[in-house]
């Protein structure tokens, strides 16, 4: 399956089919959308991707954990997007840390935290960090 997931300004993340958007250019030129990814199911790099930015963006966490839920982002799952991605995750007490492959120690380097790992990829990712 292939298509876009926008994130509308009040925090909705809606799915659109790729043939409705890809037959109008202008389709997300809107003050509402804050931004759209393409997605692809067969690929698990979209599917962790939307869902740690659009959790970082502001998305309705409800809706992103629907998501996650669907399209099976466990934990165990977030150690192969990490080494994918070149991002380090691991467990710091009760929480999961996430940090960039130039990781040195937890004072010195950027990091996120969370009870899950999308949730601590997308703190690392507040602020654009995954472009």
């Amino acid at each position: 399956m292939k298509g876009y997931y926008y994130l509308h300004t009040d925090g909705d993340l809606i799915y659109k089919n790729a043939l409705i958007v890809d037959s109008d250019p202008a389709y997300f030129d809107s003050p509402f959308v804050k931004k759209y990814w393409f997605f692809d199911s067969e690929q698990r790099f979209d599917a962790w991707h939307i869902c740690i930015e659009a959790l970082a963006l502001g998305a309705k966490k409800k809706r992103v954990f629907e998501l996650k839920e669907k399209w099976g982002l466990t934990d165990e799952d977030g150690k192969k997007f990490a080494e994918v991605a070149k991002l380090k995750i691991f467990k710091d007490g009760d929480k999961f840390c996430a940090a960039f492959d130039d990781f040195i120690d937890i004072p010195e380097s950027q990091c996120g935290f969370g009870d899950t790992a999308l949730e601590t990829f997308a703190e690392l990712a507040r602020g654009g960090l995954m472009g």
